[in-house]
C-alpha cells in the first residue's frame, strides 16, 4: 500500500541534493566503524609516516650526489681553470662550502679525495637512495593490504547495520520509499565507500602529512627559495576547493540518479508479466531510458569537474618547476645569493624533487578528494538511513506479551496515514477468543487498515487496541507477532525450496510437521507433483507457480505457524471456485479455535463468521451475523445482492445456476 507514492520519493530526492551536510562529521562517524581496529589502524599511521619519510629524504638524498660528489669531482678537474667554470661554481668552489658543508652524506672519503673517491661514495649513497625507493614501496604496498584488510571488514559490518535496520523499519518507511532506491544503499553506496577506506583516505591523508614535511623541509633548507617554490600553492588550492565542492554536488547527485535508476529497473522487472500484459513495454523503456540519462548527465558532469582538476593542477605544478629552476639557475649561474642563501646546483635539484613531490600530493589529495566526495555522499545516504528513526518502536518498559487466548479489543481507535487524511474514525468492537470476525466494504473504506493495525504494523494516533487486556502499544513487538498469523492477498514467496517457504514462519519444525501443514492447506497434491517435490526450488516470488498454488503455500505456512490470531486478508482472493471449496475444510480447522479477522469477498467465509462489521468511509456503518444483517437491508444486503449475485448465480461449482431469485431468507440459508 503506497501512502507515499512518488510524492516521498521527491521529498527525499529534494533533501538529498539540498540539505547541507558536514564531511567532517562524516567523517568523523565512519571512523568510528574503525574502532575495532585499532592497532592496525596504528601500524598504518606508523608505515605513513615510513613512507613520507622516504619520500622527503630521496630528493635531499639526491641533491648530495650532485653538491657532495658530482660538482667537487668536476671542480677538481678544473682546478687552475677556474675561469672555464660557471661565476656560482667557482664561488662555490673558492669558499669550499661543498665540501665541507655539514649537510652532506659524506661516506669514507679521504682528506684529499681523488675522483674515484667521489665515485665510490656517489655509488654508496646512490645504494641509500634505492633502497628507501624499496623500502618506501614495500611499506606503501602493506599499508594498501591493511587498509583493505581492515576496511573490507568496516563494510561488512556496516552492510549488516544497514540491513538489519531495514528490517526494524516500521512500514511507514517502505510506502514512502522504493525498494530499488533502499537496494541502492545497501549496494552502491556501500561501494563507493570501500573504495575510499581502501585506497583514497589512507592516500589524502599520506598526502596531507607529506605536504607539511616537504614545506618544512624547504622552508629549514632555504626559506627564501621555499616560499618561490610554493608560488603557485594559493592558486592549487583555490582550484582543489572549486571542483571538488562541484564534483562533491554532482556525485550526490549521482548516488540520488543511480537509485532511481534501480527503483525504476526493479520495479519494472517485478511487474513485468502487467507490463506486457497492458502493452507497456515502450512506456517503461521511455521511462528507463530517461532516468538512465539522468543519470548518464549526472555522472558526466561528476566526471568533467574531477577530469578538469587534475589537468589544471598538473599545469600549475609544470609551472612550479619552471619557477624554481629558473630562479635558481640564473642565481647560480651569477654567483649569487638568494637572500643571504647560496644557491648550489644539487639545492636545485633537490627543490626540484621536492616540487615535484609537493605537487604530486597535491594533484594526489584533489583527484582522491572529489572520490572521496562521492563516498561521503554515499556515506551521508547510509546515515540518513540509520537515522531514520522507526514510527513503531517497542516503549523501554515494553513487556514480553505472554501465551494469548485471542481477546482482541478495538477501542475507539483513529488513525491516519497522513494527518489530512483520516482513515479509520472511532472503531470499536470486541473479538471474542475464536471467534472469526468478517471485514467488509468498498476498496478504500479501511479493511486492510485495521489488519495492519493488530499486529502493530502501525500506531493508533488515538484509542487503544488491546489483546487479553494488555496494550499491544506496551508489549514487544516481537512478542506480539509470533502470535498472529497472516495471509495476505499478495503472497510472497521467497527464492528457496518448497519446504521451507512453508517453514519461513517456523524455521525449527520438523519435515513431518511441513507436510502436515500442507495437507492441511490441500496443498500436498500439487506440491507432490513438483520436479522435486518439497525441495523443489522457487524462482523468485514463487516463479512458476500460479497464483492459486502460491495461495494454499501462504496458509500452509499461516498453519505451520500456529498462531491464536489468524488474519486472512483476501486470502482466497486468488483461488478459483473449485479450489476455494477443497480449503474451506481447511480454513474451517484452520480458525477453528483461533481468533480470526477475515477480510474476503466470499460468500461462504462470510456467512460462517461470528460477526461481520460493515466498514465505509473509515466506520462502521453496521455489525452482525451474515442473516441478521441481511435482514436489515441495509448497506451490507445492498452490497451482498450486488456483490455476490453471480456466485449464487454460479452456483458454487462453477456452472450457472440459472435465474434465482434471491430474497433475504434463501441467502441466508
Amino acid at each position: 500500500m503506497m501512502h507515499g507514492g512518488p510524492g516521498g520519493f521527491s521529498r527525499m530526492l529534494k533533501q538529498e541534493t539540498s540539505k547541507p551536510k558536514s564531511v567532517g562529521a562524516t567523517l568523523a562517524r565512519l571512523g568510528r566503524y574503525f574502532t575495532p581496529y585499532k592497532f592496525i589502524l596504528i601500524m598504518v599511521a606508523l608505515l605513513v609516516v615510513g613512507t613520507a619519510f622516504t619520500s622527503v629524504e630521496i630528493p635531499q638524498l639526491t641533491g648530495q650526489v650532485v653538491d657532495c660528489f658530482l660538482t667537487p669531482a668536476t671542480i677538481s678537474r678544473f682546478e687552475g681553470q677556474s675561469s672555464g667554470l660557471p661565476a656560482g661554481l667557482q664561488q662555490l668552489a673558492g669558499n669550499g662550502s661543498l665540501t665541507s658543508s655539514e649537510n652532506c652524506w659524506i661516506a669514507a672519503l679521504p682528506a684529499n679525495p681523488t675522483v674515484s673517491d667521489y665515485i665510490a661514495g656517489m655509488g654508496q649513497l646512490i645504494l641509500v637512495i634505492v633502497a628507501l625507493y624499496v623500502i618506501g614501496a614495500l611499506m606503501n604496498g602493506l599499508v594498501f593490504f591493511l587498509m583493505s584488510w581492515s576496511g573490507q571488514h568496516v563494510i561488512r559490518r556496516l552492510q549488516v547495520e544497514v540491513f538489519e535496520h531495514i528490517h526494524r523499519l516500521s512500514m511507514s518507511f517502505f510506502a514512502e520509499n522504493e525498494p530499488g532506491n533502499v537496494m541502492s544503499r545497501i549496494t552502491n553506496d556501500v561501494s563507493t565507500i570501500q573504495q575510499a577506506v581502501n585506497f583514497a583516505l589512507v592516500n589524502v591523508v599520506s598526502g596531507v602529512l607529506l605536504l607539511i614535511w616537504v614545506a618544512i623541509d624547504m622552508l629549514v633548507l632555504s626559506p627564501a627559495y621555499g616560499l618561490v617554490s610554493m608560488a603557485v600553492v594559493p592558486l592549487m588550492i583555490l582550484a582543489t576547493v572549486y571542483f571538488s565542492n562541484q564534483a562533491r554536488k554532482a556525485f550526490r547527485q549521482t548516488r540520488v540518479e543511480i537509485g532511481r535508476v534501480n527503483a525504476n529497473l526493479e520495479e519494472s522487472i517485478a511487474g513485468v508479466r502487467d507490463v506486457q500484459a497492458f502493452g507497456r513495454e515502450e512506456l517503461n523503456i521511455e521511462s528507463f531510458r530517461q532516468s538512465n540519462a539522468a543519470n548518464r548527465d549526472a555522472n558526466i558532469r561528476a566526471v568533467s569537474f574531477s577530469a578538469a582538476l587534475a589537468p589544471t593542477l598538473a599545469g600549475l605544478g609544470y609551472i612550479a618547476v619552471a619557477i624554481v629552476t629558473i630562479t635558481g639557475g640564473i642565481v647560480l649561474l651569477r654567483g649569487q645569493t638568494l637572500f643571504g642563501t647560496v644557491i648550489s646546483l644539487g639545492l636545485i635539484i633537490t627543490f626540484i624533487g621536492y616540487v615535484q613531490r609537493f605537487n604530486q600530493p597535491i594533484q594526489q589529495i584533489a583527484v582522491l578528494w572529489t572520490n572521496l566526495q562521492s563516498a561521503v555522499a554515499g556515506a551521508e545516504r547510509i546515515f540518513d538511513l540509520l537515522d531514520t528513526r522507526p514510527d513503531v518502536q517497542d516503549k523501554p518498559d515494553a513487556v514480553e506479551l505472554p501465551p494469548i487466548q485471542g481477546r482482541v479489543e478495538f477501542d475507539h481507535v483513529y488513525f491516519a496515514y497522513d494527518p489530512k487524511d483520516i482513515v479509520l474514525k472511532d472503531v470499536s468492537f470486541v473479538a471474542e477468543p475464536g471467534q472469526t470476525i468478517a471485514i467488509v466494504g468498498q476498496t478504500g473504506a479501511g479493511k486492510t487498515t485495521i489488519a495492519n493495525l493488530i499486529p502493530r504494523f502501525y500506531d493508533v494516533n488515538s484509542g487503544k487496541i488491546t489483546i487479553d487486556g494488555y496494550n499491544v502499544a506496551d508489549v514487544t513487538a516481537a512478542s506480539l507477532r509470533r502470535q498472529i498469523g497472516i495471509v495476505l492477498q499478495d503472497t510472497y514467496l521467497f527464492n528457496d525450496t518448497v519446504m521451507n517457504n512453508i517453514r519461513f514462519g517456523r524455521p525449527k519444525a520438523s519435515d513431518e510437521e511441513v507436510i502436515a501443514a500442507a495437507k492441511l492447506a490441500h496443498a500436498d497434491d500439487f506440491i507432490q507433483r513438483l520436479p522435486d517435490g518439497y525441495n523443489t526450488m522457487l524462482g523468485e516470488h514463487g516463479a512458476g507457480l500460479s497464483l492459486g498454488q502460491r495461495q494454499l503455500i501462504s496458509i500452509a505456512r499461516a498453519a505451520l505457524a500456529n498462531p491464536r490470531i489468524l488474519i486472512l486478508d483476501e486470502a482466497t482472493s486468488s483461488v478459483d471456485t473449485r479450489t476455494e471449496r477443497l480449503i474451506q475444510q481447511a480454513l474451517e480447522r484452520l480458525l477453528k479455535g483461533r481468533t480470526s479477522f477475515v477480510i474476503a469477498h466470499r460468500l461462504s467465509t462470510i456467512r460462517n463468521a461470528d460477526q461481520v462489521l460493515v466498514i465505509q468511509d473509515g466506520e462502521i456503518v453496521e455489525r452482525g451475523t451474515h442473516a441478521s444483517l441481511l435482514e436489515k437491508k441495509g448497506v451490507y444486503y445492498n452490497m451482498y445482492m450486488r456483490q455476490f449475485r453471480l456466485e449464487e448465480e454460479m452456483g458454487g461449482d462453477g456452472r450457472v445456476a440459472g435465474k434465482v431469485a434471491l430474497t433475504p431468507e434463501s441467502a441466508s440459508q
